[in-house]
């Protein structure tokens, strides 16, 4: 980068040393401890001069869980930022925006703050958005306290920033990876002890039908574990094609392609845009245009907590707008709401609206989601230097070829076309009907994050179990080190 003011603020960012010597197993898990002690302090604490923490719209539920996050509380923006900064960076560096050598430690370094620097910006971006859209217009802060709530909220995401790095360096993992599985981890937890376990408790007085009731009771407890499951037998899923060094015979290796080859990116990234459309339209959630309504429909919420979505091309991306648990609801009442109930889609050019039931509503949530699940996963595979002629001249230039081919990258291009595009719409197909299939089902934790969760603890016990293997062989230790 040759912007001189721009490499001077670079410079002047704050960062966390790397520790001096390798830490012990028994440290990470201290740092990590700290670490988490502190987001949930922060994750409990509601912002001053807010009211209420507590967003029940299901469109909240999803930021919480994709951002690590909570409405009005401190961690309201969460790992937003830092997840949006190393999007953009990562396409801009894809698509030769700059030129940065990663594998330089001093470049890397660059990147590293100017992803620091992003994110910071953002954050306060999101605190004045969060600010302006779903905290003041419920009514939840004094008008007075609106800049000091921004405050607190970029503040704090600065912090979570920081706790990232700190996490990265001297944890087990990333901040990232345990701020999202700890905020499922909470919802699981919350919605089994505040909801599910009352529910069950109230069900013991229903007479004959107590068992049965309490058993429909506790379902979505039984569907996050089958969720949670499904994800972990799918997440070992792959493809090995054999690979043998060219320079030395007998040296050979395997390359793996799991089958979900882009991991859970592609409904992240289709939820964050599909959620964050209805939150930026929200901002006109008083005009009486037929084509706003035409986009985003918002009418008051009886709860008290402003104009929610209820209508629109907005409010068909989104999954349903209650759950078969909570409020005295049950699997019942949850199955004839979506069977009776209707949605309005307004004409852009004006009239009487169009009157969409629930069960078309989720139809069309499940095609978009899918649709953009193929698009985004296309997308980050072409941007990341996944795809097959990537990866082809990445082996090549180390060394590696196919068995029975020319040492060729064509050859071998050919041989990775014949999997990589496959598995890159099947496994993005997949995780989008997970997520729809724990929408429906009313699994706590929300199939997103369900998968999320089961994506960080099987990539932290392959860790943990590699780290474990290093320290039993020095030699090979020592080797790739």
């Amino acid at each position: 980068m040759r912007i001189p003011f721009l490499n001077t603020i670079l410079d002047r960012i704050p960062g966390i040393k790397n520790p001096s010597a390798p830490l012990s197993f028994r440290e990470k898990m201290k740092w990590t401890a700290i670490i988490m002690g502190v987001y949930f302090i922060m994750f409990s604490t509601n912002a001053f001069g807010v009211n209420s923490g507590i967003f029940n719209s299901p469109q909240y539920s999803i930021i919480n869980i994709i951002f690590a996050a909570r409405i009005g509380t401190l961690v309201t923006v969460g790992i937003g930022p830092i997840v949006l900064a190393s999007i953009i960076l990562q396409m801009l560096q894809g698509a030769g925006a700059f030129k940065m050598d990663l594998n330089d430690p001093e470049q890397k370094a660059k990147f590293q703050s100017m992803q620091k620097l992003a994110a910071m910006v953002i954050a306060v971006i999101e605190a004045l958005i969060f600010t302006s859209t779903a905290i003041a217009p419920s009514g939840l802060i004094n008008p007075s306290y609106f800049w000091i709530v921004v405050v607190q909220l970029a503040g704090s995401g600065v912090i979570i920033i920081y706790l990232d790095e700190i996490m990265t360096k001297y944890g087990i993992t990333s901040g990232i990876n345990l701020f999202i599985a700890g905020g499922v981890a909470y919802a699981i937890i919350a919605g089994t002890g505040l909801v599910l376990l009352p529910s069950a408790a109230a069900s013991l007085h229903s007479g004959a039908t107590a068992i049965p009731q309490m058993i429909l009771d506790f379902a979505p407890l039984f569907f996050t574990v089958i969720v949670f499951l499904i994800s972990i037998y799918i997440l070992d899923m792959k493809i090995e094609l054999p690979l043998v060094f060219s320079q030395f015979r007998g040296v050979g290796g395997r390359l793996p392609l799991p089958f979900l080859y882009v991991s859970v990116l592609p409904v992240i990234l289709a939820t964050s845009l599909t959620v964050s459309l209805g939150i930026w339209l929200r901002v006109a959630a008083g005009s009486t245009s037929p084509l706003v309504h035409f986009f985003a429909y918002y009418a008051n919420s009886t709860a008290g907590t402003g104009p929610q979505l209820q209508g629109g091309l907005a409010y068909l991306m989104q999954p349903l707008g209650y759950l078969p648990y909570g409020s005295g609801a049950s699997y019942g009442t949850y199955f004839n709401q979506i069977a009776t109930l209707t949605s309005p889609l307004y004409p852009p050019w004006g009239g009487a609206p169009l009157l969409i039931p629930e069960w078309v509503h989720f139809i069309i949530y499940v095609l978009i989601l899918i649709a953009l699940c193929i698009v985004f996963g296309k997308f980050w595979v072409g941007m990341t230097g996944q795809s097959p002629k990537e990866v082809s001249e990445q082996l090549q230039d180390v060394g590696w070829q196919i068995p029975g081919f020319r040492r060729d990258p064509r050859m071998m291009e050919g041989v990775l076309n014949k999997y990589i595009p496959t598995i890159t719409v099947l496994g993005s197909i997949f995780v989008a009907l997970i997520a729809a299939f724990a929408s429906i089902t009313g699994a706590i934790g929300n199939g997103m994050g369900i998968l999320l969760t089961a994506g960080i603890m099987y990539g932290v016990y392959q860790q943990l179990e590699q780290e474990g293997a290093l320290r039993s062989f020095p030699a090979v230790e020592r080797l790739l080190s």
